[in-house]
């Protein structure tokens, strides 16, 4: 049986799983899964995350700034609304990108 458990993840890569198909797709949108997608897109934009295709890295501030600024969009709207592990990862992601995203511009040419 264990083995059979195995077999069973191991057609998917990381981070997607088979639907009743048993294609792989990418996992059940959360508010959780939506904010780490936001998340990796403003660190893929301050060039903290290579390119999958061609490991080279971008920096460009506007399309950071605009990921970041919808982050905070989504914290003033949800107020209230999220249970307390959405909440606190909102906020602690918020915390860290917003020192990344200083800290790269200070570092600009």
């Amino acid at each position: 049986m264990m083995s059979e458990q195995k077999t069973d993840k191991a057609p998917c890569g990381e981070g997607k799983v088979p639907d009743q198909q048993g294609r792989c797709v990418m996992p059940e949108v959360t508010f959780s899964t939506f904010v780490m997608s936001l998340n990796t897109s403003a660190l893929y934009h301050l060039g903290e995350l290579a390119d999958p295709e061609t490991g080279g890295r971008v920096v460009n501030f506007e399309l950071a700034r605009h990921a970041i600024d919808t982050l905070v969009v989504l914290e003033q709207k949800t107020k209230g609304n999220l249970t307390e592990e959405e909440n606190e990862l909102l906020k602690n992601i918020l915390y860290d990108v917003k020192i990344r995203f200083v800290n790269a511009v200070r570092k600009k040419p």
